[in-house]
């Protein structure tokens, strides 16, 4: 699943082509995804300008005068910007048509992601957005913040750092990772953390994600980014996909286990 840096990857390469573009049209070949796209988003849209294209958590967000078009990746979701009018695809459900003969292009052979819609500008109020934590390069994401939010939570501390009400963006291979160099055991409960623990924690988080930016995040399975190219964080992973091979810090073998239904990689000697 895309997580923050590659969500913020693609925001990054869409914006310098959309941003100050009008909506021409909007094509939609496929409106059922984890939520139907509105069947009135192409009337809402047409003839619209884009001011701005901003990031939430893992949600994109083109802001209009009249509202945001709320975008997530879902699973296996990409966007691409085209300069020509390609032959549409089987995954290619979405094309966003702009007056400067750009399109943007939005592929999901899952069909896990979503195209909403968000009246006004108040998109704080969403209910996907309402409820959600600081971003994690924020000055709001710090220690303090982190120790409030574990306190008296059992739950182990990898589960508790994917928890979008604590922290956005910590998703699963950058939690092992950032938990890797706080040097911190995935499976200790949240609660345990003192303030210092949380002191490296935040430092690695933020450490891990920027590293993932730089890289343009990570591909697994479907993830490229809006001109086709993967993310090469994976090349330079502590842990993350690394089961039985050397710590690269001590030479331990990295170990695996399941943790909420999702795999944990953590080094058995480095993290305690």
């Amino acid at each position: 699943m895309p997580e923050l840096p590659e969500v913020e990857t693609t925001r990054r390469g869409i914006a310098p082509h959309l941003a100050g573009a009008t909506v021409s049209e909007v094509i939609v070949r496929e409106a059922r995804l984890r939520w139907p796209i509105p069947a009135e988003l192409a009337g809402v849209l047409a003839g619209q300008r884009v001011e701005a294209i901003e990031r939430r958590a893992k949600y994109l967000l083109f802001r209009f005068a009249h509202g945001t078009l709320i975008v997530h990746l879902g699973m296996s979701g990409n966007l691409r910007v085209l300069t020509e009018a390609y032959p549409a695809e089987k995954h290619d459900h979405v094309d966003l048509v702009f007056s400067n003969g750009t399109r943007l292009r939005y592929r999901d052979p899952r069909r896990f992601g979503a195209m909403l819609w968000h009246a006004g500008n108040d998109i704080a109020t969403h209910p996907l957005i309402a409820s959600l934590g600081p971003e994690p390069l924020s000055l709001a994401f710090d220690a303090v913040h982190l120790r409030n939010a574990l306190a008296g939570k059992r739950v182990a501390i990898k589960l508790a750092l994917m928890d979008n009400h604590i922290v956005v963006g910590a998703g699963n291979i950058y939690a092992s990772e950032s938990l890797f160099r706080a040097g911190i055991d995935p499976r200790r409960p949240a609660r345990d953390l003192s303030l210092a623990d949380c002191e490296r924690l935040v430092i690695a988080v933020k450490e891990t994600l920027e590293a993932a930016l730089a890289a343009g995040g990570s591909t697994l399975r479907d993830y490229v980014d809006s001109d086709g190219k993967a993310g090469y964080f994976m090349l330079q992973s502590f842990v993350y996909g690394r089961t039985g091979e050397p710590c690269r810090v001590c030479g331990t073998p990295i170990l695996q286990i399941r943790q909420g239904q999702r795999s944990t990689f953590y080094c058995p000697v480095c993290q305690r």
